[in-house]
């Protein structure tokens, strides 16, 4: 028994489960294993598709990473009070919101400097 990074304990089929397994494979004319002539005959995908479908496809992939915002959030390293971080986090889910909200509040009726 094998365990994934989490903890979960997983199992890896025996040798008579493969059998059966690629057996399925084989007998399923739907999802044929590939091979190194079907990679070899392989066209991309822009020279098969008709146009406007490939553009629409296109047009659907996302870039990796978080979605751009206007106003990106600046990351910081400070040092607060134990009680301070606490008393927050107490509060629940979203603390580090109500944190900056409570920041943005104070900024309205003081000066930073």
């Amino acid at each position: 028994m094998l365990k994934t990074r989490s903890g979960r304990a997983v199992s890896l089929p025996t040798p008579e489960e493969n059998t059966r397994i690629d057996a399925g494979i084989a007998a399923d004319p739907d999802s044929p294993e590939l091979t190194d002539g079907w990679f070899a005959a392989a066209q991309p995908a822009a020279k098969v598709l008709d146009a406007g479908v490939y553009k629409s496809l296109v047009a659907m992939k996302r870039s990796p990473g978080r979605p751009r915002v206007e106003q990106p959030k600046v990351f910081t390293g400070i040092r607060l009070d134990a009680e301070v971080v606490a008393s927050f986090k107490a509060s629940g889910k979203g603390w580090q919101t109500r944190m900056n909200d409570a920041l943005k509040d104070w900024l309205r009726t003081h000066s930073p400097v």
